[in-house]
């Protein structure tokens, strides 16, 4: 089958990027995923690093979410930046060790999502149990939790590397969808309780009111990021063309899109000030809301 496939290639003249030979018929998934790679590369990883240089060169009115953020934004432009080093290896060289790194890049944004669960916690406790909150507002508290969240990410990464993306199928449906589950449940709470705020007012205050719309964003932005992967369970109910070129592709191309989607929001969220230096700060990020 492969001899075949890289001859049908040949033949053609073209490299046969879309990987499995059934899906001839249907690369329009493989169209989508390379299309996002290359947004990823060339949006994502500018606005990243603008994040990650805003919140390093923030000397004050920072928030306790930065510590998070700072690691999402670093683990989101290491997996853009591979992504040259992956077009090349798929449409052209297909060397076994780049195909390992490639798998470890993808497990490492497949656990990503955790940074972003910690963002959702850590707001929702600074909204809904803002005593609770003000007591563990040290930052070596978060930088301990971020540690954790490296390990387990680059153990996850280890195993789908080594053993292959089948290894950690049922782990990555699980994590995802109880992160998703987890995300939701805080970033609604929080909607109620802003709401709940101003029960009886005439008006709501500017500043709640602009935190809450940035809220409902974050949670839509959340939803249709991560809600795609419950598919991922019901693959026997597919044809084995359907799962590979359509849904699984599509699935992660939707996911992959929060690499530019989520530091795209955050730097909405800056002013812009002064002469042609053009000062950025934040007014507010989709990760601080201030009741």
């Amino acid at each position: 089958m492969f001899n075949t496939t890289v001859n049908l290639s040949a033949a053609v003249g073209l490299p046969l990027w879309y990987q499995y030979q059934m899906c001839a018929v249907a690369p329009y998934g493989f169209v989508f995923y390379y299309g996002v790679k290359v947004f990823n590369l060339v949006v994502g990883t500018p606005c990243n690093g603008l994040v990650i240089w805003q919140i390093v060169a923030k000397k004050s009115d920072s928030c306790t979410s930065d510590v998070f953020i700072l690691n999402l934004a670093v683990l989101d432009v290491y997996f853009c930046l591979m992504t040259p080093g992956e077009l090349l290896n798929t449409l052209l060289l297909d060397d076994t060790r780049i195909w390992y790194l490639q798998r470890f890049s993808y497990g490492v944004k497949d656990a990503g999502v955790l940074f972003l669960v910690c963002v959702c916690v850590d707001r929702h406790m600074a909204v809904v149990h803002p005593v609770l909150f003000a007591s563990i507002r040290n930052n070596k508290i978060r930088t301990g939790v971020s540690m954790a969240a490296w390990a387990a990410i680059i153990a996850y990464a280890l195993t789908k590397c080594v053993l292959g993306s089948m290894s950690v199928n049922g782990v990555f449906t699980a994590v995802v969808l109880v992160a998703l589950a987890v995300m939701v449940l805080c970033n609604v709470s929080v909607i109620w309780v802003l709401r709940r705020s101003v029960a009886g007012q005439e008006a709501m205050h500017p500043a709640k009111k602009k935190a809450l719309k940035t809220v409902l964003v974050v949670l839509a932005i959340i939803v249709v990021n991560y809600l795609p992967p419950v598919l991922m369970p019901f693959a026997p109910y597919y044809t084995l063309m359907e799962f590979r070129c359509q849904i699984r592709i599509s699935v992660y191309s939707i996911m992959d899109l929060s690499c530019s989607v989520e530091p795209l929001l955050y730097v909405t969220k800056m002013e812009c000030m002064g002469g042609w230096g053009c000062r950025c700060c934040v007014a507010r990020t989709p990760h601080r809301v201030e009741v």
